[in-house]
């Protein structure tokens, strides 16, 4: 049964905690208003001219420790609020004035009576001079230049989203980020545009505010003029005294912290984002080039020593830039000295040979031409090495392990445009990409040619051609497929890695690969290696698996099935046919979505009692077969492929379990499209239509 008491705590937590923080925000605002209408008394009225003066300090410091304007996102709202705060103090401090102005310079306050005499010096005619003066620079200079910068900003953010939300869409279809990076990056973009839309709109609210506070300033004077002489006979110029250093007073009080917000809108718009924070970029920037202040120092020094100039000064300020000029080129210096040091001690050493020199292979390596440098140049703003890393992140989660890194390096012997990638040294695939152009492929229905350079897709062998990025849309308009010259390389690197997926899974990344399912099930993994198998026929399993395109992300009921059949045999070719009908359902799915039918090429029934005699007798094996029957069995395979794939239909060949290894080894390098699988590794609840039978025409 609950305890009452204990409900009664945990609600009165949560308005303390909560509640609270959502109520303050209202009660500010109605307090601010409350305040046009009721009276104040001095005291109250100097709490929160301080407060309002604190407030701005405040705002002026965030903004300057703020790293990118959206970390301090509520900003225009805040200077909505300080605006607000000042008028409703310029209205409090109107009716103290008017109604108390005639006891004394300290009627509506010592704050507005210290700003009024100690700021100005009493001088009420000097006072005037300074606040018109604050007003201009306020109005006519910061406000109006932050609005400009902000109403730019603002219309360029807007101009920019469409391109940043394509430029998100093409990293997510790539698989560079995922959905919450992506969707992260939607609401910056989206938050942007708001923040400066609001900056430009909110530098109204200052603008009218410094017009407000002439407005007041006159009213007060001239107010407190007719009220001192007519209702309380006071001399004009005791009134014109009393009255005007008040209204100063008031007037200096609101606009000093106007002008500090002010100056915090113009520094939060003005920066540029990067790491660091306003403070960190003006030192870093500013201060950090020696032969500037050497320079400055120089002609400081010359002006003080100009006869009638102030010595002094100059001279002082010369040479603490000398000292500080100084002091950055030791700093500089010393950060450098130790490179050199260590080049010369090695120097004498690399004139010998050691095993040092010997470089190992790549497992995986792209060589680039000059003119494809800017691709893999993050300082050119190049994406290529960002797309090879979503490659690499999609493969794993496809196939089940982590390819190895892709090594990149530029090779002046190539041709400036061509690529070359390697598996272990040698080259596996080869190519010309245009920096800047994008290449049109033609995928057989297009309406009109297009002019460029005409070749290749290097990945499928399709019709294609190298465009200018201004017939980007005419040349999708007429049909093609349009990509840009790090996508022709990426899809040509994702195309190799998966054609050699098994020569990628090296005794390396298997190890990695059962440290990673030993940390979830360690005696799995301890009963297999090495008490069962060695790890040489694991990984000679896995790549079988691997060479038909079979992945191995279920490694768990891999390692089970090996666990069952290791004690029976060591065979790879009868381990890999276990693994196989335990991952049936898998491998179905590959080629088929789950509740379609299996719509099939089956096998003619006297070629399939020739084979199964081959595997029987010990001849089993493609060199075996009879060289008029390979030619016709290549033939018919071929035809029966294509005859699927005009029909819409994936290529697999449905055949007994005993030849399903012969037959897949035979057909692999003649048909790669043609997939062979066995009738046991079929699910029962999947039903089988056969399109097609190989060899009924022999």
């Amino acid at each position: 049964m609950a305890n009452p008491i204990n409900n009664t705590l945990t609600a009165s937590a949560m308005l303390s905690g909560g509640s609270v923080r959502n109520f303050a925000g209202p009660l500010l605002i109605i307090m601010i208003l409350a305040m046009m209408i009721l009276p104040l008394p001095p005291f109250m009225l100097d709490i929160l001219f301080t407060f309002n003066i604190a407030l701005a300090i405040i705002v002026l410091l965030v903004s300057l420790r703020t790293t990118k304007p959206l970390d301090f996102s509520v900003f225009p709202t805040v200077l909505l609020v300080t605006t607000l705060l000042r008028l409703s103090l310029n209205v409090a401090s109107t009716r103290v004035v008017l109604l108390e102005g005639h006891t004394g310079p300290d009627a509506a306050g010592k704050v507005i009576e210290a700003f009024g005499h100690f700021l100005v010096g009493g001088n009420y005619t000097v006072g005037l001079v300074v606040f018109v003066i604050l007003v201009i620079i306020n109005f006519m200079v910061i406000t109006k230049g932050a609005g400009r910068i902000a109403e730019v900003s603002a219309r360029f953010a807007l101009d920019a989203m469409p391109g940043k939300q394509m430029a998100i869409d093409a990293d997510l279809n790539a698989g560079l980020i995922g959905e919450d990076e992506a969707r992260t990056r939607r609401l910056t973009i989206s938050q942007e545009a708001d923040f400066y839309g609001s900056m430009d709109g909110a530098s109204k609210f200052v603008r009218g505010d410094a017009v407000a506070g002439i407005i007041i300033l006159l009213i007060n004077v001239i107010g407190g003029l007719i009220i001192g002489v007519m209702q309380h006979n006071m001399d004009l110029g005791d009134a014109a005294k009393n009255y005007t250093m008040l209204a100063i007073g008031d007037g200096l009080v609101a606009q000093i912290p106007a002008l500090v917000i002010s100056t915090a809108a113009g520094m939060l718009v003005s920066r540029v984002t990067t790491d660091e924070d306003m403070g960190q970029q003006m030192i870093g920037q500013l201060f950090n080039r020696p032969q500037a202040l050497i320079l400055t120092a120089t002609i400081l020094g010359v002006m003080g020593l100009i006869p009638g100039m102030p010595h002094i000064a100059f001279l002082l300020l010369a040479g603490l830039l000398g000292a500080l000029a100084y002091y950055v080129t030791r700093q500089s210096s010393s950060a450098e000295v130790k490179a050199p040091t260590s080049e010369e001690v090695a120097a004498p050493a690399s004139q010998d040979a050691s095993w040092e020199d010997v470089v190992p292979v790549d497992t995986l390596g792209l060589e680039v031409g000059y003119r494809l440098i800017p691709l893999v140049d993050k300082a050119q703003d190049g994406d290529l090495l960002k797309r090879i890393k979503g490659i690499r992140k999609k493969f794993a989660q496809e196939v089940g392990f982590l390819p190895p890194s892709v090594h990149i390096r530029d090779n002046l012997e190539l041709k400036p445009n061509a690529y070359r990638i390697t598996l272990k040294g040698a080259e596996v695939g080869n190519g010309e990409a245009y920096n800047g152009m994008f290449l049109a492929i033609n995928p057989g229905r297009v309406s009109a040619p297009l002019s460029g350079i005409t070749t290749q897709d290097p990945t499928f062998g399709l019709p294609a051609v190298w465009v200018e990025a201004a017939l980007y849309e005419q040349a999708q308009t007429l049909g093609y497929t349009v990509v840009d010259a790090s996508t022709v390389v990426t899809t040509h690197i994702n195309q190799l890695i998966h054609g050699h997926s098994s020569e990628l899974l090296g005794r390396k990344e298997l190890q990695e690969l059962l440290d990673r399912l030993g940390r979830d099930s360690p005696k799995l993994v301890e009963d297999l290696i090495p008490k069962l198998l060695p790890l040489s026929t694991l990984q000679k399993v896995l790549h079988n698996l691997l060479e038909e395109e079979v992945h191995i992300r279920d490694m768990r009921t891999i390692i089970e099935v090996l666990s069952e059949h290791g004690s029976r045999t060591q065979d790879p070719d009868e381990l890999t046919a276990a693994v196989r009908v335990a991952l049936g359902r898998a491998i179905v799915q590959q080629h088929y979505p789950v509740g379609a039918d299996l719509q099939v090429i089956s096998l003619n029934h006297e070629l399939e009692r020739i084979l199964m005699q081959a595997v029987q007798t010990g001849t089993g094996s493609s060199a075996g077969f009879e060289p008029g029957l390979a030619d016709t069995l290549l033939k018919e395979a071929n035809a029966s492929a294509q005859y699927q794939e005009q029909l819409g239909l994936p290529a697999v060949l449905l055949v007994p379990a005993q030849i399903r290894l012969l037959l897949s080894r035979f057909l692999r390098r003649a048909v790669p499209q043609l997939k062979v699988i066995s009738h046991a590794e079929v699910p029962d609840t999947r039903n089988i239509k056969v399109t097609s039978i190989l060899g009924s025409n022999k």
